[in-house]
């Protein structure tokens, strides 16, 4: 019995690959529609994007034209090949501005953009392309089922780009660049002013500044003349401080942040007792 089973099983398999390659070799394009979509619909996405592709010139301004373009861009998110997913559907949402698919293919497009954003370690082009779709989707469709999937992954990718803004900064930071570390973290703190890691940021650029003010020469030859390098160091980083503590007075950072202000303190006296 199993044997017969397995026999008739083969049997119609190898029919089914026999009809498929019968209708994709013919000139029929009403079967490879057909075809197409029933293998579409049975999740034969690769198959029936093989058929699809080879009928959508033919059925360019045709009522049938607008049903196809959507499975066949469908097809490629299914596929996962999200690059051409993407563009496909920018292409069914700019040809077919009235269809009842439009917000649908809107927003598997911009979704497409998402699928396509990178680890946050890595250059980030394509999660502020992401990001731009998908506002745009929100834009024009603000009452959309879709609205509050939008919304989530715009957050997603946002974090992954503070994710990275703050990793660059801390890496200056780890690899004793100051200058460049409290510059960094300026910018993220701008950028970024509600972020969850705002506290560790305002952290580490006071650690910064202020491992650049204690191990900073005294003073720096300028076009404008000299200037008192180390006393203008050890003000910023006490500034930094001021900032640190007033915002997270119950911070775990807070014993360290003191001991470090402390030192900030003992050195800018001798400024005051040079003065």
């Amino acid at each position: 019995m199993k044997r017969f089973l397995y026999i008739l099983i083969t049997i119609t398999l190898l029919s089914s690959c026999s009809e498929y390659q019968k209708v994709l070799k013919n000139e029929d394009i009403a079967a490879k529609f057909k075809m197409g979509e029933e293998l579409y619909n049975e999740g034969k996405f690769a198959k029936a994007n093989k058929l699809f592709a080879q009928i959508v010139p033919n059925y360019r301004g045709k009522p049938q034209a607008e049903k196809l373009m959507y499975l066949y861009s469908n097809s490629f998110y299914k596929m996962k090949d999200y690059y051409t997913a993407g563009y496909q559907f920018e292409r069914f949402a700019s040809s077919y501005p009235k269809s009842e698919k439009l917000e649908e293919a809107s927003f598997l497009g911009a979704k497409s953009y998402y699928m396509l954003s990178p680890a946050y370690t890595k250059d980030q082009k394509e999660t502020k392309a992401a990001i731009e779709k998908l506002q745009d989707f929100i834009n024009l469709f603000p009452e959309s089922e879709y609205l509050s999937e939008a919304n989530k992954l715009v957050k997603e990718l946002d974090f992954k780009l503070e994710k990275k803004a703050f990793s660059i900064a801390k890496q200056y930071n780890t690899i004793s660049d100051y200058p460049a570390s409290v510059k960094s973290f300026d910018n993220f703190l701008f950028d970024f002013p509600g972020s969850t890691l705002r506290e560790e940021a305002l952290f580490l650029r006071f650690d910064s500044a202020y491992k650049l003010a204690v191990n900073s020469i005294e003073y720096k030859n300028t076009p404008n003349g000299i200037v008192p390098l180390k006393k203008n160091r050890l003000e910023q980083a006490k500034e930094f401080y001021t900032a640190f503590k007033k915002a997270y007075t119950n911070s775990k950072h807070i014993e360290e942040v003191n001991e470090m202000a402390l030192v900030l303190d003992e050195e800018l006296k001798k400024y005051s007792t040079k003065s």
